[in-house]
Parts: structure tokens; sequence; C-alpha cells
């Protein structure tokens, strides 16, 4: 496994991440959960997300409670505060309140003294930033959260964030998760030469398209029970089904052979091309599939592959 710097800082995480989002504490059983996160720590992979919204809670204990057994300063934990966490009026968002009980319910739950990295998991146009980010520099400066981060921020509101923390003397984002793959590539324009420009990393969310980049639904299809039938997910997956993408993956899945690799390593590989891109964040729900995604990580695209990819793509 290889590892990056996080943004401007001085953590190293490794270029695979594993996430809990739709698996464990829902779709995937507790003990298969746990040998996948073991499989993965055993790989190498030191980064591990979750958010308190994920399934209310239930994939932040059942990660921590797998990684439980490991030296607490040899992996990296995550966890994010937005989306609704119960009815209130201030159950959502990015208030002080809200993010102050969210972070001790997350750090309650995973029975943790600290977490590594605290995400805004999306931006709140009803809440000053000045609130959200004085409060999570008071839960840093409290040892309960070593580095800030944001999720599917806009390169204005990453360039707000990074003002009203220079203006206020506060601790800056080190790292911005969004969505970013051989299909979706909005982050390319501005936000990755906004993140560049101040030292913020990308981890990656979704890096195979939802699944479409491991080639099981080139015949445009989704197989009932299979993870896109998901209600959730279902739509996403059925944004990329064109018939254009469907030839692209075709075409792909021909250069990954003739780089005898797999077209799920090929698409992990041409993101982590990107420098700005620290961690390719992945899903997983049996132990094979980490073993599969950790080969990206492996291999090396020559400038001559890359510009094939590009023509594919373009």
């Amino acid at each position: 496994m290889k590892y990056r710097r996080l943004g401007r800082s001085g953590l190293k995480v490794s270029e695979i991440s594993l996430g809990s989002w739709l698996t464990y504490g829902k779709s995937v059983e507790d003990n298969t959960a746990e040998k996948t996160i073991h499989k993965a720590y055993e790989l190498g992979i030191n980064f591990f997300d979750s958010a308190n919204v994920y399934e209310r809670g239930e994939g932040e204990k059942v990660m921590a409670k797998a990684l439980k057994e490991f030296p607490r300063e040899s992996y990296i934990i995550t966890t994010k505060a937005f989306w609704p966490m119960g009815e209130g009026p201030n159950d959502r968002g990015l208030s002080r309140k809200h993010v102050y009980e969210q972070l001790h319910n997350s750090l309650k739950r995973m029975n943790l003294d600290y977490v590594d990295i605290f995400y805004c998991h999306r931006y709140d146009p009803e809440t000053p930033v000045e609130e959200t980010l004085r409060v999570i520099d008071d839960l840093i400066r409290q040892g309960k959260i070593l580095y800030a981060g944001v999720s599917e921020w806009s390169a204005a509101q990453i360039e707000e964030a990074i003002g009203t923390a220079d203006k206020y003397l506060l601790d800056r984002i080190v790292v911005n998760q969004p969505q970013y793959n051989m299909l979706n590539r909005y982050i390319e324009e501005e936000v990755i030469p906004v993140s560049s420009k101040h030292g913020i990393s990308q981890v990656v969310f979704s890096p195979l398209a939802q699944g479409i980049l491991t080639g099981k639904y080139k015949d445009g299809k989704i197989p009932e029970g299979s993870r896109a039938a998901n209600d959730t997910i279902n739509s996403s997956v059925k944004n990329f089904l064109t018939e254009e993408n469907i030839a692209k993956l075709g075409n792909l899945e021909k250069l990954a052979l003739d780089l005898d690799a797999t077209l799920p390593a090929l698409a992990i590989a041409w993101i982590l091309r990107q420098p700005n891109v620290a961690s390719a964040l992945v899903g997983a729900s049996r132990p094979d599939q980490i073993e599969a995604n950790i080969k990206g990580s492996e291999l090396e695209l020559t400038k001559e592959s890359i510009e094939k990819i590009e023509a594919i793509l373009a």
C-alpha cells in the first residue's frame, strides 16, 4: 500500500480507503463487515470513513468495533454531520449546537476519545461559515477532532471557508470529499485548482461510479438483489447507464485487458493519477472486494495509457 499526505498537513493516508455507506450496519452482516475491515487493515489500509447519518450511527458502531483490536494510533477514522438525525428543527445542518452534539454522539457510539477527521457533510446555507468553523476549531482545541474537512463543497464555498478561517485565525480545512470517477469529472474544472492552491486534498467517493466501472452492468440492466437495486443509489446508476457510457465501458475493459488489469483497477489507478487526490474511498461488502480494489493502487499508468483512456472518455 502507498500513502499520500493529506493536503498540507503531516497526516499520511492510504491511497485506498474504506467507507461504510450503504453497507455496514445495514446490508452486510456484522461478522462479514468485521472480516472485510480486518482484511483492509491487513493489506495496509489505514483510512476508514463513516458518518453519523449512515444507518443513524450503526455504520459508525460496526466500523469502530471492528477496528478496536488494533492500536488507535495505527488507523484514521472519520465521521460527519449535516444531514437530519431527528425531526426537530436543530437536528440537522451545521449550527454550533448540531455539530457539537453530533460529534459527541459519534464519539459515544464509537467509544473513542477523538476522531481524526470531522467532515461538514454538505454546505449549510442557513448557518454562517464562521459559526461552523468556530465550533470545529473549539473541538480541535479540546482534542476531540484532529483535522477539519468538508464534503461536496463547491470551489466558491471552499474559498469562503479558507478566507473565514484565515480572518479569524481558525483551523483550516485540509480535505474535501467529493464524488469523482471516469464518468463524473466535475471537480477537475474548479474544485481541484482551488483546493491545490490552498493545500486541500480530495478523498473521492464513488470511484467506480456506483459499481458501473466494475463492468457488471455493461448490458445496461440492473440485476435484482444487486447493490444498484437499492433505492438510494438506483437513480444514480440509471443516470450512468447511457448508451454512450456503455460503449465507453467496453473500450475501457479492452484497454484493461491489454494492461493485464481489471476494469476496477484501471478506474482507480486513473483517479490516483491526479496528484490532488489523496485517497480513493471504496465500499466493500466482502474481503475479496477489498483485495480487488487495492490492485488500483498497485497499477502504474503510463502517459500513453492515460492518453488512451482520455480518448475513450472524450
